[in-house]
């Protein structure tokens, strides 16, 4: 598919519905750009960046990691690029590999899985496969704004719930409630949970630092919904962002719990990569005035450093600061009374349904 030109240039220029405001080389590239003033005023508006989707022809569609400070080894990506534009988001690097930009490009060059239902089907027929929970939305949403055309995540829930098959899905998007169908009926059964990320509470914030997810209300909302219909649902307060969003923390809590959610958790804001630069660029151009008090918070709950990838320090930091805030968490998580961890989703009702002219068996 063809892409729109988007150019690699890392002059900031803020864009109406982007999160980024430049186009950072990645790190794979042997070329960097920057830009400089000539001279010339330029007093026209940006260009726009129009959204380019593309087809990913993978062959397999289960991802696996043995990372030991994640709550899962297996996982599904629909899509690769986030169109929701979070300048946070920890996926973005991922984008350097494709040699595109972790910036603009990553939320402006998508790539979808369209087969993902059918390579999940005979992924899981495989005779040597063994059923444990497939988390989806750890890296990239499933249910960002192209999916309400695109479907995918909803071809990939229905091949689960036939299989009986346990999922755990992550996403900041209203758009899960579309699914609350098939999640209220795998849920009777044990075999799925949600988790909703609220960073903020103000929509302003939201609106340039997440540009095109959904509003934080329409997120309480979200829970709401799948809570009403019997999904348990969970708050994920991530990331937060000292001198930023912290002093929101029990509020997003509090309005969750209210909403319905059975379960907290937190994540520190982690910048590994690129993503140091283009949130800087970001604070710069966006939060000025708190660029510095916000920097400098960051490097003390990361041993002096913008970012520590240390397994069992990312999520959650180090030091005073970082103590501190765990500290409030676990007195909000106690005084609004979430459960302490998620019942374990359960592996055991696993089996392949059978296909139009399969033989029957006689057990």
């Amino acid at each position: 598919m063809h892409f729109d030109g988007v150019s690699q240039s890392t002059e900031k220029i803020p864009r109406k519905g982007r999160g980024a405001t430049t186009n950072r080389t990645g790190r794979f590239e042997p070329q960097t750009r920057d830009a400089f003033d000539d001279g010339w005023w330029q007093e026209d508006p940006p260009e726009r960046i129009a959204t380019s989707l593309s087809i990913d022809a993978t062959r397999t569609i289960i991802a696996r990691n043995d990372s030991p400070d994640v709550g899962f080894d297996q996982s599904i990506n629909p899509y690769r690029g986030c169109e929701h534009g979070c300048i946070y988001c920890f996926a973005r690097p991922s984008h350097a590999y494709l040699g595109l930009s972790p910036g603009l490009d990553f939320e402006t060059r998508l790539f979808c899985k369209p087969d993902a239902a059918t390579l999940l089907d005979g992924e899981l027929r495989n005779p040597k496969y063994r059923c444990r929970v497939i988390a989806m939305g750890t890296n990239t949403d499933p249910y960002q704004p192209v999916e309400r055309t695109q479907r995918i995540m909803r071809g990939v829930l229905e091949v689960l719930a036939a299989f009986n098959h346990p999922v755990s899905i992550v996403t900041k998007s209203a758009l899960v409630v579309r699914d609350r169908d098939i999640l209220g009926l795998m849920a009777a059964k044990n075999l799925c949970n949600v988790g909703i990320s609220v960073t903020t509470l103000d929509s302003e914030l939201a609106r340039t630092m997440e540009p095109r997810a959904a509003t934080p209300a329409r997120r309480i909302a979200a829970i709401k919904a799948l809570a009403d219909a019997g999904v348990p649902t969970a708050v994920m307060v991530a990331p937060v962002i000292p001198g930023l969003t912290d002093h929101e923390l029990e509020r997003i809590m509090e309005a969750a719990r209210e909403a319905g959610a059975r379960r907290a958790s937190y994540v520190l804001l982690r910048m590994p990569h690129e993503i140091k630069d283009l949130f800087q660029e970001w604070l710069e151009t966006h939060a000025p005035l708190r660029a510095a008090h916000v920097t400098t918070l960051i490097r003390e709950t990361r041993g002096g450093k913008l970012y520590d990838s240390t397994w069992g320090k990312r999520q959650t930091g180090t030091g005073a600061y970082a103590a501190l805030l765990a500290r409030r968490f676990d007195i909000a998580r106690i005084k609004l009374g979430f459960e302490p961890r998620w019942t374990p989703l359960d592996n055991s009702q696993f089996r392949p349904p059978p296909r139009a002219g399969d033989q029957l068996t006689l057990l």
